[in-house]
């Protein structure tokens, strides 16, 4: 296939920003909703909605917040949301597009690199300031059909103060300058990761941590679509959409005319109980019993943090995302050290208490145990208080699916106890007993109705006070 194929079948050139609008649009028109675009972010819907706003309208994003609201996640999952199909110029390490050679018009948006000018234009290297269409024979331009993967249309760039403007553009290819000779000839040049990035997407994350020189390489690629490498003299093309990220502590960092470039979307942490419960589930694959209370509670207690816990940026992590799930692995591996099935209460504990303390940042001794004294105070009161009330909406989901027959509740209770008093009498329990271990089987997503699985369910109830002692309160109010 040749790009006179191409012309003559009217396929016409699309820039990558129009590549990805369409494919949204088409995904609108089958009524695909936000969450099936974004299948591993779980965010509010008008979070999503701004996103998805914003590629429709061609726009660069920043995506802005605290650490741990899933920033990344949405990058890479609008990474993934792109069309991976591309035609390009055979052998071209920029993949450019054949329009670039043969097409005027997108020619002047989208110019072709030195690599395929030199190749088909039949200039040398001190001739490509005169390049024009009319000097390439369409038919003599192959073209490959390609899929974007890292390197060829997609990069990503890690936000520190030693990401140089050459990491970007590119360094000098020694093999290649053998060939040559000519060190400031554009055919020496290794592309950096902005042109790697070009026709494709650049994920740019903690954008705030590069230095300023390094940011002015990428503004000219976000405003020109084009790059200059400080050790050549061409120009070479970087057109991309790109997804950047920042804490909100470095948002200063991002100088004026970049940030004016680019679409702010703020990620803030979900506040609804049902999408925190989501994120954990979709991160974390149990290898013991993990009951539901814990599971909700450590949620729970993230959640409750949030609320209370300021702005002290040594102590930002221990909300986040990744330290809610942590508070789960942490109780986890705590049951798997002491070689237990089922996690104890104290398993628990400790792993919560562990989980937040591992996320302060250690800027020094003194901070620390500060900043862990503040935690325990919280969790002094916070872990009880948080286990007590999923407990009792455990309990409370099982009693409604029995029709809130007080009655029934009752009789399990006490079924339960005379087990855990005497576990010999387990075959001879009643009718009601496997009623409840069906309805762990459902809530707990376990494989089968294991007895013991409930009567651990029912021993962490207990153990929270969920059924009053002996005044045997099973209602829920």
């Amino acid at each position: 296939m040749s790009a006179k194929d191409l012309v003559d079948k009217g396929v016409s050139a699309i820039p990558p920003a129009e590549v990805l609008r369409r494919h949204i649009l088409g995904l609108l028109k089958q009524n695909k909703s936000l969450q099936e675009m974004f299948p591993s972010t779980i965010l509010p819907d008008e979070t999503l909605e701004g996103v998805v706003s914003a590629l429709i309208a061609r726009g660069h994003i920043l995506l802005f917040g605290p650490s741990g609201s899933g920033k990344t996640n949405l990058a890479k999952d609008i990474w993934n949301l792109f069309p991976k199909e591309l035609l390009i110029v055979d052998a071209c390490p920029l993949q450019d597009s054949p329009f670039s050679l043969v097409d005027a018009a997108f020619a002047r948006q989208m110019p072709p690199c030195p690599f395929c000018r030199s190749r088909f234009a039949d200039q040398g290297t001190d001739e490509f300031g005169e390049f024009k269409v009319e000097n390439i024979d369409p038919a003599k331009v192959p073209v490959a059909r390609v899929r974007l993967r890292e390197g060829f249309g997609f990069a990503r760039i890690q936000g520190s103060n030693e990401v140089f403007p050459d990491f970007l553009t590119g360094n000098i290819n020694l093999h290649k300058l053998e060939e040559i000779g000519d060190p400031e000839s554009p055919l020496v040049l290794e592309p950096g990761k902005l042109l790697q990035a070009n026709r494709g997407l650049c994920i740019i994350d903690e954008i705030g941590k590069l230095p300023l020189g390094t940011q002015n390489v990428l503004l000219q690629a976000l405003q020109e679509g084009i790059v200059s490498p400080a050790k050549s003299r061409e120009t070479f093309p970087a057109r991309f959409i790109a997804v950047c990220t920042s804490n909100l502590a470095d948002l200063d960092n991002i100088n004026e005319p970049l940030n004016d470039r680019l679409i702010s979307i703020h990620v803030a942490f979900n506040r609804e109980h049902p999408r925190n419960r989501r994120i954990v589930t979709m991160a974390y694959r149990p290898e013991v019993f993990m009951p539901e209370p814990y599971v909700d509670g450590a949620v729970g207690i993230v959640e409750r943090w949030r609320e209370v816990a300021g702005d002290n940026p040594d102590l930002t992590e221990v909300g986040s995302n990744r330290s809610m799930i942590d508070l789960v692995l942490r109780t986890e591996a705590y049951a798997l050290l002491a070689g237990r099935r089922y996690p104890s209460l104290a398993d628990f504990k400790t792993g919560v208490r562990d989980a937040m303390h591992g996320r302060v940042r250690a800027r020094g001794g003194d901070s620390f145990e500060h900043n862990s004294k503040v935690i325990d105070a919280f969790l002094e009161k916070g872990v009880e208080e948080e286990l007590k009330e999923w407990a009792r909406a455990c309990w409370c989901s099982f009693f409604k699916s029995i029709g809130e027959k007080k009655d029934i509740g009752e009789k399990v209770v006490r079924q339960f106890r005379r087990i855990k008093d005497d576990p010999t009498i387990v075959p001879k329990v009643g009718a009601n007993f496997p009623e409840f271990a069906l309805y762990v089987q459902w809530a707990e997503k376990r494989y089968s109705a294991d007895i013991n699985d409930s009567l651990y369910l029912f021993s962490v109830l207990e153990d929270a006070d969920v059924f009053g002692g002996e005044k045997l309160q099973v209602e829920c109010k």
